[in-house]
C-alpha cells in the first residue's frame, strides 16, 4: 500500500477554489471553477468507488484548463490519477499526469470526508454559497458518508 492522502479545498475569489492534493511523495495544486459542479462530481465519483465501481472520473474546470481525476478500484485498493488537460473535452492521452497514488478505499474516503467537513466548518454553508456561488454539497457529502458506513467491512476482532 502507499501513504496517507490529504486533500484541502480552499475558496478563493467568487466562484473559484484551490484543491491541494498531497501524500508522502508529492503535492499538487488544482483549480476549480463553479461553471461545473466540481465538488458534487468529485464526491459522487468517490461514492461510486465505495460501492465497487472499478473505474470512475471527476473533473474540475479551470477555464480553459481542466483537471481530471481517474479512480481505478481493485478489491480494497484504489489507484488515483490526476491529469491536467488543455481543454476539458480532451481525451485522457492528451493530458499530463500531475499526480498518482495507490491507497486503500478507506484512506480515500476518510480524506475526502475530512476535507469537506473542514470546508463546512471553515466557511459555514451560507459562507460557502457566498464565496463559491452554489450551495454546499451537503447531499453528496452525506450520501458518501452513509455509503461508507454501509460498505465498511467489519474489523477482525
Amino acid at each position: 500500500m502507499t501513504s496517507v492522502i490529504r486533500i484541502t479545498w480552499t475558496l478563493g475569489a467568487h466562484g473559484w477554489a484551490d484543491c491541494t492534493l498531497e501524500d508522502d511523495h508529492a503535492q499538487v495544486e488544482l483549480t476549480a471553477s463553479y461553471i461545473t459542479r466540481a465538488p458534487e462530481e468529485f464526491l459522487t465519483a468517490v461514492a461510486r468507488v465505495v460501492v465497487g465501481e472499478t473505474e470512475t472520473r471527476a473533473q474540475f474546470e479551470a477555464e480553459p484548463t481542466a483537471y481530471r481525476w481517474i479512480f481505478y478500484r481493485e478489491g480494497e485498493d484504489v489507484w488515483i490519477r490526476v491529469l491536467e488537460l488543455r481543454d476539458g473535452s480532451d481525451h485522457d492521452n492528451r493530458g499530463t499526469e500531475l499526480w498518482s497514488s495507490q491507497l486503500g478505499v478507506e484512506q480515500l474516503v476518510r480524506a475526502v470526508i475530512r476535507c469537506f467537513d473542514g470546508v463546512a466548518h471553515t466557511y459555514g454553508e451560507s459562507g460557502y454559497r457566498g464565496k463559491w456561488g452554489e450551495h454546499f454539497p451537503r447531499t453528496e457529502l452525506e450520501a458518501l458518508r452513509r455509503l461508507w458506513r454501509t460498505h465498511q467491512r467489519p474489523k477482525d476482532a
